[in-house]
């Protein structure tokens, strides 16, 4: 697995230094990430939402984040696809209206090409994203009916999952049919993307 962040060009590395930038500066008024978390933005939030980029490896087709919220990984992959995978559609869906301004800000500013859906997930008519990723959005069971209704037939879901994802695991397997592979998280020993295909209905 490379590593995109080794690879990109220096102007692709300040996009990402002036990203962190402006996500401190939105923080305080609509609370993008923890609190806790703002002095150490490069190895919480976008080393690790730049490894959902690694792990996919793909370069072109559509990619879909849901509960983009702060941008992580959906501004961080868009600013990464600039660089090393012009050919990769990035959509962000996102039910706030004010992180939706957030990620339309973001996107100008960064002269990225990415698209924001301010909606319900569940509302949404279907996506066929070619790969899916969620962060800290809802429990693994929810992200699957999310992901049966807006993963392309082969695509791959990728969500970073904490502590308990062994357990989530577990527990979604009683529900739904998969394909899963956990590749441990580069940011946290206990974290782990989970990297799932083949979803159907138990």
């Amino acid at each position: 697995m490379h590593n995109a962040l080794e690879i990109v060009s220096r102007e692709t590395l300040d996009r990402l230094d002036a990203f962190a930038e402006l996500v401190k500066k939105w923080n305080p008024k609509i609370n993008l990430i923890s609190k806790a978390s703002v002095s150490e933005i490069w190895p919480r939030h976008i080393v690790d939402s730049a490894q959902v980029f690694d792990i996919a490896n793909i370069n072109s087709g559509h990619w879909v984040d849901l509960g983009s919220g702060g941008g992580f990984p959906g501004i961080v992959v868009a600013i990464i696809a600039k660089d090393l995978a012009p050919g990769l559609r990035v959509s962000l869906v996102e039910s706030d209206a004010r992180k939706c301004a957030f990620l339309r800000t973001a996107i100008r500013e960064f002269g990225i090409e990415a698209s924001v859906f301010n909606e319900r997930i569940e509302a949404l008519e279907p996506l066929g994203a070619d790969i899916l990723t969620s962060r800290a959005l809802a429990d693994l069971t929810t992200l699957l009916m999310f992901a049966e209704m807006h993963l392309s037939t082969d695509g791959t879901a990728l969500f970073h999952k904490g502590a308990k994802w062994k357990e989530e695991l577990g527990s979604a397997q009683s529900k739904w049919k998969f394909r899963s592979q956990a590749v441990k998280s580069t940011g946290d020993d206990n974290s782990a993307i989970l990297k799932i295909s083949g979803i159907s209905r138990v």
